[in-house]
Protein backbone atom coordinates (compact mmCIF):
# COMPACT_ATOMS: atom_id res chain seq x y z
CA UNK A 1 0.00 0.00 0.00
CA UNK A 2 2.81 2.38 0.87
CA UNK A 3 4.50 1.62 -2.47
CA UNK A 4 1.37 2.54 -4.42
CA UNK A 5 1.04 5.76 -2.41
CA UNK A 6 4.64 6.65 -3.19
CA UNK A 7 4.09 5.96 -6.89
CA UNK A 8 0.96 8.12 -6.88
CA UNK A 9 2.87 10.88 -5.08
CA UNK A 10 5.73 10.72 -7.59
CA UNK A 11 3.27 10.78 -10.49
CA UNK A 12 1.57 13.82 -9.00
CA UNK A 13 4.92 15.58 -8.53
CA UNK A 14 5.94 14.77 -12.11
CA UNK A 15 2.65 16.17 -13.37
CA UNK A 16 3.19 19.39 -11.41
CA UNK A 17 6.77 19.61 -12.65
CA UNK A 18 5.67 19.24 -16.28
CA UNK A 19 2.94 21.82 -15.73
CA UNK A 20 5.45 24.22 -14.14
CA UNK A 21 7.90 23.85 -17.03
CA UNK A 22 5.19 24.45 -19.61
CA UNK A 23 3.85 27.52 -17.78
CA UNK A 24 7.31 29.07 -17.52
CA UNK A 25 7.99 28.24 -21.18
CA UNK A 26 4.71 29.88 -22.12
CA UNK A 27 5.64 33.01 -20.18
CA UNK A 28 9.03 33.18 -21.87
CA UNK A 29 7.63 32.75 -25.36
CA UNK A 30 4.83 35.17 -24.47
CA UNK A 31 7.39 37.89 -23.85
CA UNK A 32 9.06 37.12 -27.19
CA UNK A 33 5.68 37.18 -28.92
CA UNK A 34 4.87 40.54 -27.33
CA UNK A 35 8.24 41.92 -28.43
CA UNK A 36 7.66 40.65 -31.96
CA UNK A 37 4.19 42.18 -32.02
CA UNK A 38 5.59 45.56 -30.98
CA UNK A 39 8.26 45.41 -33.69
CA UNK A 40 5.74 44.41 -36.36
CA UNK A 41 3.31 47.16 -35.36
CA UNK A 42 6.09 49.78 -35.46
CA UNK A 43 7.32 48.59 -38.85
CA UNK A 44 3.80 48.52 -40.33
CA UNK A 45 3.03 51.98 -38.96
CA UNK A 46 6.34 53.30 -40.31
CA UNK A 47 5.95 51.94 -43.84
CA UNK A 48 4.48 55.13 -45.42
CA UNK A 49 7.42 57.19 -44.10
CA UNK A 50 9.93 54.48 -45.04
CA UNK A 51 8.58 54.37 -48.61
CA UNK A 52 8.48 58.16 -48.88
CA UNK A 53 11.91 59.03 -47.44
CA UNK A 54 13.93 55.80 -47.32
CA UNK A 55 17.28 56.01 -45.54
CA UNK A 56 17.31 59.75 -46.18
CA UNK A 57 14.98 60.03 -43.19
CA UNK A 58 17.92 59.28 -40.90
CA UNK A 59 20.18 61.98 -42.32
CA UNK A 60 17.70 64.80 -42.87
CA UNK A 61 17.34 67.64 -40.35
CA UNK A 62 14.14 68.97 -41.94
CA UNK A 63 10.89 68.64 -40.01
CA UNK A 64 8.06 70.51 -41.73
CA UNK A 65 4.52 69.19 -41.19
CA UNK A 66 3.15 71.82 -43.60
CA UNK A 67 5.05 70.47 -46.60
CA UNK A 68 5.18 66.85 -45.34
CA UNK A 69 8.97 66.76 -45.28
CA UNK A 70 10.38 64.95 -42.26
CA UNK A 71 13.80 63.88 -41.05
CA UNK A 72 15.02 62.19 -37.88
CA UNK A 73 18.53 63.64 -37.61
CA UNK A 74 17.78 66.28 -34.96
CA UNK A 75 15.85 63.93 -32.59
CA UNK A 76 18.50 61.21 -33.00
CA UNK A 77 21.36 63.63 -32.25
CA UNK A 78 19.43 65.07 -29.30
CA UNK A 79 18.71 61.63 -27.84
CA UNK A 80 22.32 60.44 -28.12
CA UNK A 81 23.82 63.75 -26.99
CA UNK A 82 21.70 64.10 -23.86
CA UNK A 83 22.34 60.47 -22.92
CA UNK A 84 26.09 60.91 -23.43
CA UNK A 85 26.17 64.10 -21.32
CA UNK A 86 24.17 62.35 -18.61
CA UNK A 87 26.60 59.43 -18.45
CA UNK A 88 29.69 61.68 -18.49
CA UNK A 89 28.35 63.39 -15.38
CA UNK A 90 26.61 60.48 -13.67
CA UNK A 91 29.35 57.82 -13.83
CA UNK A 92 32.06 59.65 -11.81
CA UNK A 93 29.50 61.12 -9.37
CA UNK A 94 27.90 57.70 -8.81
CA UNK A 95 31.33 56.13 -8.36
CA UNK A 96 32.18 58.74 -5.73
CA UNK A 97 28.87 58.19 -3.92
CA UNK A 98 29.40 54.43 -3.89
CA UNK A 99 32.96 54.80 -2.56
CA UNK A 100 31.80 57.13 0.19
CA UNK A 101 28.93 54.86 1.26
CA UNK A 102 31.02 51.68 1.31
CA UNK A 103 34.43 52.88 2.48
CA UNK A 104 34.44 56.40 3.95
CA UNK A 105 31.04 57.13 5.44
CA UNK A 106 30.49 56.75 9.21
CA UNK A 107 28.39 53.71 10.02
CA UNK A 108 25.51 55.77 11.41
CA UNK A 109 25.27 57.78 8.17
CA UNK A 110 25.37 54.96 5.64
CA UNK A 111 21.82 53.71 5.97
CA UNK A 112 19.96 57.07 5.96
CA UNK A 113 22.13 58.40 3.14
CA UNK A 114 21.60 55.22 1.12
CA UNK A 115 17.85 55.42 1.65
CA UNK A 116 17.86 59.08 0.58
CA UNK A 117 19.66 58.22 -2.66
CA UNK A 118 17.21 55.40 -3.39
CA UNK A 119 14.29 57.76 -2.75
CA UNK A 120 15.62 60.05 -5.47
CA UNK A 121 15.03 57.21 -7.93
CA UNK A 122 11.35 57.16 -6.98
CA UNK A 123 10.67 60.82 -7.80
CA UNK A 124 8.43 61.04 -10.91
CA UNK A 125 10.20 62.31 -13.99
CA UNK A 126 7.69 65.12 -14.47
CA UNK A 127 8.77 66.53 -11.08
CA UNK A 128 12.37 66.59 -12.30
CA UNK A 129 11.16 68.33 -15.45
CA UNK A 130 9.20 70.99 -13.57
CA UNK A 131 12.11 71.62 -11.21
CA UNK A 132 14.47 71.82 -14.17
CA UNK A 133 12.27 74.31 -16.04
CA UNK A 134 11.31 76.62 -13.17
CA UNK A 135 14.38 76.41 -10.90
CA UNK A 136 17.45 74.95 -12.62
CA UNK A 137 17.08 76.44 -16.12
CA UNK A 138 16.81 80.10 -14.97
CA UNK A 139 19.73 79.61 -12.55
CA UNK A 140 21.80 77.87 -15.21
CA UNK A 141 21.02 80.49 -17.84
CA UNK A 142 21.73 83.49 -15.59
CA UNK A 143 24.89 82.32 -13.82
CA UNK A 144 26.55 79.38 -15.58
CA UNK A 145 25.94 79.72 -19.32
CA UNK A 146 27.51 83.24 -19.48
CA UNK A 147 30.62 81.81 -17.80
CA UNK A 148 30.62 78.88 -20.26
CA UNK A 149 30.34 81.34 -23.16
CA UNK A 150 33.16 83.51 -21.89
CA UNK A 151 35.61 80.73 -21.05
CA UNK A 152 34.79 77.64 -23.12
CA UNK A 153 33.00 79.30 -26.02
CA UNK A 154 36.16 81.12 -27.13
CA UNK A 155 38.42 78.08 -27.12
CA UNK A 156 39.50 76.61 -30.47
CA UNK A 157 37.86 73.42 -31.71
CA UNK A 158 35.50 72.96 -28.75
CA UNK A 159 34.28 76.56 -28.66
CA UNK A 160 31.48 75.88 -31.15
CA UNK A 161 29.94 73.39 -28.72
CA UNK A 162 29.75 75.91 -25.86
CA UNK A 163 28.67 79.14 -27.54
CA UNK A 164 25.21 80.58 -27.85
CA UNK A 165 22.66 82.78 -26.12
CA UNK A 166 22.23 81.98 -22.41
CA UNK A 167 18.61 80.82 -22.55
CA UNK A 168 18.89 78.17 -19.84
CA UNK A 169 17.23 75.45 -21.90
CA UNK A 170 18.96 73.23 -24.42
CA UNK A 171 20.90 70.02 -24.84
CA UNK A 172 23.29 70.67 -21.97
CA UNK A 173 20.49 71.46 -19.54
CA UNK A 174 18.60 68.33 -20.57
CA UNK A 175 21.76 66.24 -20.15
CA UNK A 176 22.36 67.59 -16.64
CA UNK A 177 18.76 66.89 -15.60
CA UNK A 178 19.08 63.37 -16.99
CA UNK A 179 22.32 62.91 -15.05
CA UNK A 180 20.56 63.88 -11.82
CA UNK A 181 17.85 61.34 -12.64
CA UNK A 182 20.15 58.38 -13.42
CA UNK A 183 22.69 58.97 -10.62
CA UNK A 184 20.49 57.19 -8.00
CA UNK A 185 20.19 54.09 -10.22
CA UNK A 186 23.90 53.79 -11.02
CA UNK A 187 25.01 54.71 -7.49
CA UNK A 188 22.66 52.16 -5.90
CA UNK A 189 23.93 49.35 -8.15
CA UNK A 190 27.58 50.30 -7.57
CA UNK A 191 27.06 50.45 -3.81
CA UNK A 192 25.43 47.02 -3.77
CA UNK A 193 28.15 45.36 -5.85
CA UNK A 194 30.92 47.07 -3.87
CA UNK A 195 29.38 45.65 -0.68
CA UNK A 196 29.78 42.05 -1.91
CA UNK A 197 33.57 42.34 -2.21
CA UNK A 198 35.10 40.08 0.48
CA UNK A 199 36.54 42.09 3.34
CA UNK A 200 39.65 39.91 3.28
CA UNK A 201 40.66 41.27 -0.13
CA UNK A 202 40.34 44.90 0.95
CA UNK A 203 41.99 44.34 4.31
CA UNK A 204 44.91 42.58 2.63
CA UNK A 205 45.40 45.54 0.28
CA UNK A 206 45.22 47.99 3.19
CA UNK A 207 47.71 45.83 5.08
CA UNK A 208 50.17 46.18 2.18
CA UNK A 209 49.96 49.96 2.49
CA UNK A 210 47.41 50.73 -0.23
CA UNK A 211 45.36 53.89 -0.05
CA UNK A 212 41.57 53.89 -0.27
CA UNK A 213 41.73 54.94 -3.92
CA UNK A 214 44.21 52.16 -4.74
CA UNK A 215 42.00 49.60 -3.01
CA UNK A 216 38.92 50.76 -4.91
CA UNK A 217 40.68 51.02 -8.27
CA UNK A 218 42.87 47.91 -8.11
CA UNK A 219 40.81 45.54 -5.94
CA UNK A 220 37.14 46.47 -5.69
CA UNK A 221 36.53 47.69 -9.23
CA UNK A 222 38.14 44.68 -10.99
CA UNK A 223 36.20 42.35 -8.70
CA UNK A 224 32.85 44.03 -9.46
CA UNK A 225 33.33 45.28 -13.04
CA UNK A 226 30.48 43.17 -14.42
CA UNK A 227 28.00 44.61 -11.94
CA UNK A 228 29.34 48.14 -12.50
CA UNK A 229 28.88 47.85 -16.27
CA UNK A 230 25.38 46.53 -15.70
CA UNK A 231 24.52 49.51 -13.51
CA UNK A 232 25.87 51.95 -16.08
CA UNK A 233 23.81 50.32 -18.82
CA UNK A 234 20.75 50.52 -16.59
CA UNK A 235 21.31 54.26 -16.29
CA UNK A 236 21.91 54.58 -20.03
CA UNK A 237 18.65 52.82 -20.80
CA UNK A 238 16.82 55.22 -18.48
CA UNK A 239 18.49 58.22 -20.13
CA UNK A 240 17.67 57.10 -23.67
CA UNK A 241 13.98 56.57 -23.00
CA UNK A 242 13.25 59.48 -20.66
CA UNK A 243 10.41 61.66 -21.92
CA UNK A 244 8.80 64.22 -19.62
CA UNK A 245 11.87 65.64 -17.90
CA UNK A 246 13.64 66.11 -21.24
CA UNK A 247 10.52 67.63 -22.83
CA UNK A 248 10.47 70.38 -20.22
CA UNK A 249 14.06 71.56 -20.63
CA UNK A 250 15.41 70.58 -24.07
CA UNK A 251 13.62 73.35 -25.94
CA UNK A 252 11.72 71.09 -28.40
CA UNK A 253 13.28 72.66 -31.50
CA UNK A 254 13.98 70.83 -34.75
CA UNK A 255 16.87 73.14 -35.64
CA UNK A 256 20.26 71.43 -35.89
CA UNK A 257 23.05 73.23 -34.06
CA UNK A 258 26.53 72.27 -32.96
CA UNK A 259 26.14 74.19 -29.70
CA UNK A 260 25.06 72.29 -26.61
CA UNK A 261 23.50 75.47 -25.25
CA UNK A 262 20.96 75.73 -28.07
CA UNK A 263 17.46 74.17 -27.93
CA UNK A 264 17.08 70.83 -29.65
CA UNK A 265 14.81 67.81 -29.53
CA UNK A 266 14.85 64.13 -28.65
CA UNK A 267 12.89 61.21 -30.02
CA UNK A 268 10.84 60.71 -26.88
CA UNK A 269 10.03 64.40 -26.47
CA UNK A 270 9.08 64.72 -30.15
CA UNK A 271 6.65 61.82 -29.77
CA UNK A 272 5.18 63.25 -26.56
CA UNK A 273 4.72 66.73 -28.03
CA UNK A 274 3.50 65.98 -31.53
CA UNK A 275 1.79 62.59 -31.67
CA UNK A 276 -1.63 63.81 -30.53
CA UNK A 277 -1.47 66.73 -32.99
CA UNK A 278 -0.23 64.75 -35.99
CA UNK A 279 -2.52 65.22 -38.99
CA UNK A 280 -2.12 63.05 -42.05
CA UNK A 281 -0.75 59.60 -42.67
CA UNK A 282 2.79 60.70 -43.47
CA UNK A 283 3.13 62.86 -40.35
CA UNK A 284 1.88 60.07 -38.08
CA UNK A 285 4.01 57.49 -39.87
CA UNK A 286 7.14 59.64 -39.44
CA UNK A 287 6.54 59.84 -35.70
CA UNK A 288 6.04 56.08 -35.53
CA UNK A 289 9.31 55.62 -37.41
CA UNK A 290 10.98 57.78 -34.75
CA UNK A 291 9.66 55.28 -32.20
CA UNK A 292 11.08 52.44 -34.28
CA UNK A 293 14.47 54.17 -34.37
CA UNK A 294 14.43 54.63 -30.59
CA UNK A 295 13.55 50.94 -30.20
CA UNK A 296 16.47 50.03 -32.46
CA UNK A 297 18.88 52.31 -30.56
CA UNK A 298 17.83 50.75 -27.24
CA UNK A 299 18.17 47.25 -28.70
CA UNK A 300 21.69 48.02 -29.95
CA UNK A 301 22.70 49.47 -26.57
CA UNK A 302 21.39 46.45 -24.68
CA UNK A 303 23.05 44.06 -27.13
CA UNK A 304 26.38 45.84 -26.75
CA UNK A 305 25.99 45.73 -22.97
CA UNK A 306 25.29 42.00 -23.01
CA UNK A 307 28.29 41.43 -25.29
CA UNK A 308 30.53 43.45 -22.97
CA UNK A 309 29.35 41.50 -19.95
CA UNK A 310 29.92 38.23 -21.84
CA UNK A 311 33.47 39.24 -22.80
CA UNK A 312 34.23 40.33 -19.22
CA UNK A 313 32.98 37.02 -17.86
CA UNK A 314 34.92 35.10 -20.53
CA UNK A 315 38.09 37.01 -19.70
CA UNK A 316 37.67 36.19 -16.02
CA UNK A 317 37.32 32.53 -16.90
CA UNK A 318 40.43 32.72 -19.03
CA UNK A 319 42.39 34.40 -16.27
CA UNK A 320 41.27 31.77 -13.80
Amino acid sequence: MSTSLQEAHHKHQNTLDILFRNVTRLCAFGVLALLGTIIVSLVVGSMPAIKAFGFGFLGSAEWNPVTDHFGALVPIVGTLATAAIALLIAIPVSFGIAIFLTELSPQWLRRPLGIAIELLAGIPSIIYGMWGLFVFAPLFGDHFEPWINDHLGKMPLIGQFFSGPPMGIGLLTAGIILAIMVIPFIAAVMRDVFDVVPSMLKESAYGLGSTTWEVMWNVVLPYTKIGVVGGIMLGLGRALGETMAVTFVIGNSHDLSASLLMPSNSISSALANEFTEAVGELYTSSLIELGLILFFITLVVLSVARFMLYKLAQREGGNA
